[in-house]
């Protein structure tokens, strides 16, 4: 069964942080509440990691893994990003938005989609997750945690546990969490292309929705 981290979702305990980061450092998955819905996350350079994070979403490598990021900051090291694409990610940051943007050196081949050598990177709007990236020192990579064979996320604590046994090591349960998944932006084009519409605004990019 994996270990359950039950913390205070304003003033999570440090100590419970840390134990959580350590196990992702060791090459652990965990299941983490955001501001969307619950993620699966794990070690950016953990190739095994990575590997056991789609295996247990059912992806394969065409499918855009994302980088939680702390801020923009720290995204704009993992991605190229223009001035145009800098002022929306502003807009937009933190907030339960993805946006899919061209991987710099940082960001391992094998994690980045296969042909077009990008990702998916956010900043979360959520105070627990920020704190865990902190204690963490870098970003961590992440899915939507959403069950094989199924479409809609999952958000409770003991259902991941129960249904994810023996492959996911740690399981943060701050709270009440949303279930509904990130609104998706593809940033590579000329103009912003709403990917997958979720519980981000579009309009606060000036997106219209189709």
């Amino acid at each position: 069964m994996p270990q359950l981290f039950e913390v205070h979702p304003d003033n999570p305990q440090q100590r419970l942080l840390k134990q959580a980061a350590q196990i992702l450092h060791d090459g652990g998955i965990a299941a983490v509440p955001t501001d969307s819905s619950y993620a699966l996350v794990c070690h950016l350079d953990d190739k095994a990691a990575a590997e056991n994070l789609r295996r247990i979403r059912g992806v394969d490598d065409k499918h855009h893994l994302t980088l939680l990021c702390r801020d923009l900051s720290e995204l704009s090291s993992y991605a190229r990003v223009d001035n145009r694409q800098y002022r929306l990610l502003k807009h937009a940051t933190p907030g339960p938005f993805t946006f899919i943007l061209e991987a710099t050196k940082e960001v391992p081949r094998r994690v980045s989609h296969p042909s077009r050598r990008t990702i998916g990177l956010r900043v979360p709007d959520h105070k627990m997750l920020q704190q865990l990236l902190d204690i963490f020192g870098e970003p961590l990579l992440s899915t939507t945690l959403i069950a094989p064979g199924e479409t809609e996320p999952m958000n409770d604590p003991d259902e991941i546990r129960e249904r994810f046994q023996g492959q996911v090591q740690a399981v943060v349960d701050a709270g009440a969490c949303p279930r509904e998944p990130t609104t998706v932006v593809d940033l590579t084009t000329d103009e912003p292309v709403l990917f997958r519409l979720g519980r981000g605004d579009p309009a606060l990019l000036g997106l219209p929705v189709a």
